[in-house]
């Protein structure tokens, strides 16, 4: 904790590793590409899930668990989403290791072992399950199914950085089954609003929401959705994505059902998925030069207390000070920590919250008890103030929910003041340099896209139809329907 972390406008990238090492978030594994998530990090993953696990089922949504492994002729079925998930794909080909005749002590593959079909390591979850769908759906009376896991995928990544691309990653993946178009694309919208709900009530982060184009779509998805934040660094992030699969899985797998008038049609999909990519949202959303900044709804504990004490006797007559706050923080159902850690100067406690990101600090030592006080520090605005004991509780509760609203004011703000809107291709690439989402009319051709992407490294990140008025493409001079959101992106 004594290392002075780097600045933000000095090295971002330097200072998001730092930030994710230091705050003790994650730290790399002995696999090439993983992480290990440290419980501090574990810990903000678990408010992420629970509420968003809550969400779901208020929402009809029940979890399941299917496996881990694909054959390989499963994924192969659906031939767009086989295609663009075939590079990143782990493959296991054999079941059994055997000792080297060798080389004693070691370990090589039985080549007797060797699996008569291949399996994939999930990516991706959509074979497996539209191949178990096909077993549980023959009427519509089976329909609709609405079902979420949370697990964890394998996508080999070539270049990693901890949380926003790693070989392995916890996510939820929703899949869901339905008897017609309509109400299938009302699920895909349904849960394209409730991430953007979610990442702007819980982990005040200001978002933009709409679609993807066709080349930046999830493989096999007819349309996809999705939310985007803006980095502190002027990159954009995705956050989340919602995919109308259409009818795509049902017929590669086969799925259909008989309609109440006793045809058969085939079901329609939905897939969608948020990640511990997250987790980097968070980190580089709200973090500054002294570390994280966490928004108290999601914050592993929303108040540290540090006694400042001499010996036994000092901290036990501060806990006996602090009984009656405790209890009231209790029934407000606050969580609070209290670090009695004898090694460690109060110092150095500070520095370590601050760096963590604790929303609030409360410090007491005994000049407090005689005063009747207690010092509170509120850690996204650096400020400290003394205040009352007896007032504590009501204080800390109005703050927490001001920094709450604090930190979505700062972002929306962020995100406002980081949006220009390019009226020619020369303005558009000197935008863009500078970072930040560039709104810019585009003709919906796939060459214009990329000619874009081939020249500035950005890409399109988000369609919003409400900004539908006509336009000239800054590429092609075409006709363009609407502006678009450009970024570079992670």
């Amino acid at each position: 904790m004594s290392k002075k972390l780097t600045k933000r406008s000095e090295d971002y990238s330097k200072w998001y590793n730092e930030i994710v090492s230091m705050a003790e978030l994650a730290e790399v594994s002995a696999v090439r590409g993983c992480m290990v998530i440290k419980p501090y990090g574990y810990a903000i993953w678990e408010k992420i899930q629970k509420e968003l696990d809550k969400k779901f089922k208020e929402t009809g949504h029940e979890n399941a668990y299917f496996p881990l492994f694909v054959p390989k002729r499963l994924f192969e079925a659906e031939e767009k989403n086989a295609e663009g998930f075939a590079k990143e794909c782990a493959v296991v080909t054999h079941y059994r290791l055997k000792n080297d005749p060798n080389k004693k002590g070691k370990l090589i593959v039985d080549e007797e072992s060797k699996l008569d079909e291949e399996l994939i390591v999930r990516p991706t979850s959509e074979a497996i399950i539209w191949n178990t769908y096909k077993n549980w759906i023959q009427s519509y009376r089976d329909l609709p199914i609405k079902i979420n896991q949370w697990a964890n995928v394998v996508r080999w990544e070539m270049r990693t950085r901890l949380f926003l691309r790693t070989a392995e990653f916890l996510w939820q993946e929703g899949h869901t089954a339905h008897s017609n178009k309509r109400e299938a694309i009302q699920e895909t919208k349904l849960i394209n609003n409730l991430y953007k709900s979610f990442v702007e009530d819980f982990m005040s982060i200001s978002v933009i929401a709409g679609t993807k184009s066709e080349s930046e779509k999830f493989a096999g998805a007819e349309e996809t959705y999705c939310i985007e934040a803006l980095m502190q660094d002027g990159k954009a992030l995705q956050a989340g994505t919602s995919h109308f699969l259409g009818q795509n899985f049902a017929k590669a797998f086969d799925v259909k059902f008989s309609n109440d008038d006793g045809s058969l049609d085939y079901v329609w999909a939905t897939s969608w998925g948020v990640s511990t990519r997250l987790m980097g949202a968070l980190i580089m959303s709200h973090g500054d030069d002294q570390g994280l900044v966490l928004p108290p709804k999601l914050s592993p504990y929303q108040i540290i207390i540090v006694p400042v004490f001499k010996g036994p006797d000092d901290l036990a007559s501060i806990n006996k000070y602090l009984e009656n706050l405790k209890q009231q923080l209790d029934k407000l159902g606050i969580d609070y920590k209290i670090d009695e850690r004898d090694n460690v100067s109060p110092g150095k406690k500070f520095n370590e919250y601050e760096l963590k990101g604790v929303p609030i600090r409360l410090c007491v030592g005994l000049r407090d008890i005689d005063n009747k006080t207690i010092e509170l520090f509120r850690r996204d605005e650096m400020k400290k103030l003394i205040i009352p004991i007896s007032e504590a509780s009501k204080r800390i509760e109005k703050l927490l929910s001001e920094i709450q609203e604090n930190l979505l004011k700062k972002s929306k703000s962020f995100l406002s003041n980081n949006t220009k809107i390019a009226n020619n291709y020369d303005e558009f690439k000197s935008m863009i340099e500078h970072g930040g989402f560039v709104l810019a009319h585009w003709d919906g051709t796939d060459d214009s896209e990329q000619k874009i992407k081939k020249e500035t490294k950005a890409t399109i990140r988000c369609i919003d139809d409400s900004f539908s008025e006509e336009g000239i493409c800054i590429v092609s001079g075409k006709k363009s329907k609407q502006l678009v959101y450009f970024a570079k992106a992670y």
